[in-house]
């Protein structure tokens, strides 16, 4: 097992779960939407607003790839976004990838993105019923994408450490 790759909807921990998933198994995290920043020192906003969302969207499939084919371990993070463009969805299921889609309602999404709305350009704008009628249209949308991952790991009601402890499980 070469890569393990999170996936979900924004808000569901991506991040910070894998974060604290390679605390506790010593496998470096990368963040694609860091490394596509870092690839081109501008953040993924600047780049959306200066060379379009068809610049990112082959970008990121370039990134995910280099990662992909990496001699290292890693987990990989992925974007809300990631699976549902260019076939990536795909590329979770390679024979050295572990794939896992952290799963959340609508309602704990919701939740979740309404505390920190100021940071999500996608939503910042938005009341907590756009933000929740928004949420609830992208996750039909992306579900298929999503569940092409090899595991899904329900995180509603659950601590990060307890969704670290399910994924714990999977991987043993």
């Amino acid at each position: 097992m070469r890569k393990i790759i999170l996936l979900g909807y924004m808000g569901c921990g991506k991040s910070t779960i894998a974060s604290r998933l390679s605390k506790r198994t010593g496998i470096p995290f990368v963040d694609l939407d860091k490394s596509i920043e870092e690839r081109t020192n501008l953040s993924i906003n600047e780049i959306f607003e200066q060379k379009g969302e068809l610049y990112f969207r082959k970008l990121e499939r370039e990134i995910f790839i280099e990662l992909l084919h990496s001699a290292e371990t890693q987990i990989i993070g992925l974007g809300g976004g990631t699976p549902c463009y260019a076939n990536n969805h795909e590329l979770l299921k390679g024979a050295d990838v572990f794939s896992i889609y952290l799963k959340a309602s609508v309602e704990t999404l919701t939740n979740r993105l309404v505390s920190n709305k100021s940071k999500r350009p996608l939503i910042s704008n938005k009341s907590e019923d756009e933000i929740k009628e928004f949420i609830a249209k992208h996750l039909f949308e992306r579900s298929f994408y999503y569940n092409q991952a090899q595991n899904v790991v329900p995180i509603d009601g659950k601590t990060k450490d307890e969704t670290v402890e399910d994924i714990l499980k999977i991987l043993a």
